[in-house]
């Protein structure tokens, strides 16, 4: 179940994985982790739960009235859809350009619906990373949920360091199968890669249809190489098998944004609890160096280090799936808020990550929690702080501090 397009280029690479063995590491499966055996408490977890207590009912229907009905049981909004037509999914068999895949999401949690398969959903656990689910349906609003371990074969892959994460793919896909006829930004995900280079396989509504992405298009082999042709939005499908008619560049980019969050933060996550382990609940001094490693690079993702530039002329977003998403701002005494959009050249007026207040980030072990805010404290001095986020003018990080601060995030003591 391949969820999602599009963590860091940076130094965030395979390469940097010598200095993550220092650490014993263990499979995702295994003590200390016990990813399949530890009860998970993410969101959709918790929607089960209910339904079973009988506090909550899908309401009966055809399978847009049961997906209106899950996303909401989950507060995700259906202006966050976004349309896949390459079959790179587990239910691949069903998802053509006839037939795409939406997908839906908040900060933690995302469905996928391919019409006339089952729904698929992957929870943020704020221990464990993202729990995968399918979820069958039937008319009169039963559901049957069930874990599928088949998701890890390419969820707890390379993309994602061996540990639960999300993979995102864009790729030339074939008008009669939705196959992959060739792949770009390979076993990568984040806001670093180039627009250019994403969306492949994937639709684009608004402003931004016609965009230099590679969205929007199919492809077929011929002697001289791939021809690609146009593939409009509504083109070959029914808009009315979906909830909404949009598959907005601006929800793509908050995606590919989270997802290389997501699977920053899980990797923090497994390999303190691997050192913890090692050093019977201390962190050994040779594994401290490792931790520091990646505390750091989860700082340099959330002040966007290397932030892929915008397309030219800049985004403009649905004003519906704006406007949802301005609904979760938390603001300082100013007003200023990190969800507030610049969307001219990058994504957000100040440079620091919106998800910084999401389960996982707050689910972090202390030790990595305590190295990513002092981290933080150091990239965000006005004098002194590393040559990394120069990008960053003193203005835009009081303004960080300060929403940091008044929202509830504990900078560390800057020594």
């Amino acid at each position: 179940m391949k969820l999602l397009p599009a963590l860091l280029l940076l130094t965030l690479g395979f390469s940097s994985l010598a200095a993550l063995a220092e650490i014993p590491v263990h499979r995702f499966s295994e003590t200390p982790h016990s990813y399949y055996t530890r009860p998970p408490t993410d969101a959709f977890t918790q929607v089960l739960n209910k339904i079973k207590l009988g506090q909550l009912h899908l309401e009966a229907g055809d399978e847009k009235t049961q997906l209106r009905s899950l996303l909401k049981s989950l507060h995700i909004s259906e202006s966050s859809q976004l349309l896949v037509y390459s079959a790179t999914s587990l239910q691949s068999g069903l998802i053509l350009p006839s037939n795409p895949r939406a997908i839906y999401f908040n900060d933690e949690a995302y469905v996928g619906y391919v019409p006339g398969g089952r729904f698929e959903i992957a929870s943020i656990d704020p221990a464990l990373g993202p729990i995968f689910y399918l979820l069958k349906t039937s008319g009169d609003g039963r559901a049957e949920a069930t874990r599928s371990e088949r998701c890890m074969n390419c969820h707890a892959g390379r993309t994602s360091w061996g540990v639960p994460g999300f993979v995102a793919e864009s790729v030339l896909a074939t008008a009669t199968s939705g196959a992959s006829l060739d792949g770009f930004r390979r076993e990568v995900t984040g806001h670093t890669i180039p627009v250019s280079e994403r969306l492949g396989g994937w639709h684009v509504t608004g402003a931004q249809e016609n965009a230099a992405h590679l969205g929007n298009l199919l492809a077929e082999a011929t002697p001289d190489g791939y021809r690609k042709f146009a593939n409009p939005p509504g083109r070959r499908f029914d808009w009315n098998r979906y909830p909404t008619t949009t598959s907005d560049l601006f929800a793509h980019l908050l995606l590919e944004h989270q997802i290389g969050f997501h699977n920053l933060v899980t990797l923090g996550t497994y390999r303190t609890r691997d050192a913890l382990a090692a050093g019977a609940g201390f962190i050994r001094p040779e594994d401290r160096g490792a931790l520091d490693e990646i505390a750091w690079k989860i700082v340099r993702y959330l002040l966007f280090e290397n932030e892929a530039v915008l397309p030219a002329g800049g985004v403009q977003p649905d004003l519906s799936l704006l406007k949802d998403f301005l609904t979760q701002r938390k603001t300082s005494a100013n007003g200023f808020s990190l969800r507030d959009p610049e969307l001219a050249t990058r994504l957000f007026r100040f440079r620091c990550s919106y998800m910084i207040y999401s389960l996982g980030f707050s689910g972090m072990p202390a030790e990595m929690q305590r190295r990513v805010f002092q981290g933080l404290s150091r990239a965000l001095k006005e004098t002194g702080a590393p040559a990394n986020f120069d990008y960053l003018p003193n203005s835009e990080k009081r303004a960080i501090r300060e929403i940091l601060q008044t929202t509830g995030i504990p900078l560390g003591e800057v020594r």
